[in-house]
């Protein structure tokens, strides 16, 4: 099982090195959701910043850059594999709490929480764990991450 990399573009993604995604449209599983401001390459520390225009009352939200499915250069869009329900509930970029190790924290493990593998594996991390309910669920993935300061 594939292990859900919150932090790093997956390989099939098909972004070629040197291709810059800023001004991509963005395009859930469902429809548009806005268009990137801001992307980083990092090896393992990447991300993007996703303007939502109208769509969520003019909000910038944070997309981790393993949840990039696929690049469309000429098309100029960048495909992610979550809902606009997903990328609505996840957690909120503060302008004042954005770096903190906190946060990067809560959004990798959202992230992680709602990768689904090919084959319907929750989690996507290779494992389960049973909750304090006795519950059987997706392992956590790991998701510690400290990125440079965000603009």
């Amino acid at each position: 099982m594939e292990r859900f990399e919150p932090w790093s573009y997956r390989a099939e993604a098909g972004l070629i090195d040197g291709t810059d995604v800023t001004g991509f449209d963005v395009e859930a599983n469902d429809g548009g959701i806005g268009s990137v401001d801001e992307a980083t390459y990092d090896v393992g520390v990447s991300y993007l910043v996703v303007d939502t225009g109208p769509w969520i009352f003019g909000k910038k939200v944070v997309i981790p850059a393993g949840v990039v499915s696929r690049v469309d250069g000429p098309g100029r869009k960048v495909y992610v594999d979550r809902s606009k329900d997903q990328i609505k509930s996840a957690p909120e970029l503060d302008q004042f709490g954005e770096s903190t190790p906190d946060y990067w924290d809560k959004l990798g493990g959202y992230y992680g929480d709602t990768y689904t593998e090919p084959g319907g594996v929750l989690g996507g991390t290779g494992g389960t764990y049973v909750d304090p309910e006795g519950e059987q669920r997706a392992e956590p993935p790991a998701t510690t991450f400290r990125p440079r300061d965000m603009h």
